[in-house]
């Protein structure tokens, strides 16, 4: 190794199980941005305005990419395989975008302790 690659080689490897630091993930929030969307379909069909109707789903589809966001963190970075043991319906639930069952995975997984704040009620299952 010539000098200047070694003087630029790492002096150290660092592995992590998270892109970010345990206490962070929670479904909560994809159940809200889901709840958007419903609640933004139910006001699109009880409208007959063409403004209104095009400015709710533009905002459904902002809220639905959000969903996509928030189960994605949660998929790619809180689950690890080893809790496949604990939930080995574990992609499923993902793929099929089944956000209670997803709670409940993450919940299963130790995530509310890990995460919720003391005193603060825990969604409703």
């Amino acid at each position: 190794m010539s000098r200047l690659t070694s003087w630029l080689a790492p002096r150290h490897t660092l592995h992590a199980h998270c892109g970010l630091p345990c206490g962070i993930y929670d479904p909560e929030q994809a159940r809200i941005e889901a709840e958007s969307c419903y609640r933004m379909i139910e006001k699109f069909n009880a409208s007959q305005d063409a403004v209104f109707r095009s400015r709710a789903i533009d905002i459904k589809e902002q809220r639905a990419d959000l969903v996509q966001h928030h189960l994605d963190v949660l998929w790619h970075d809180y689950f690890k395989p080893p809790m496949l043991e604990k939930v080995p319906n574990l992609h499923q639930l993902f793929w099929d975008d089944l956000i209670d069952q997803v709670d409940e995975a993450w919940r299963v997984t130790g995530g509310e302790e890990k995460t919720r704040l003391h005193g603060r009620a825990a969604a409703a299952a």
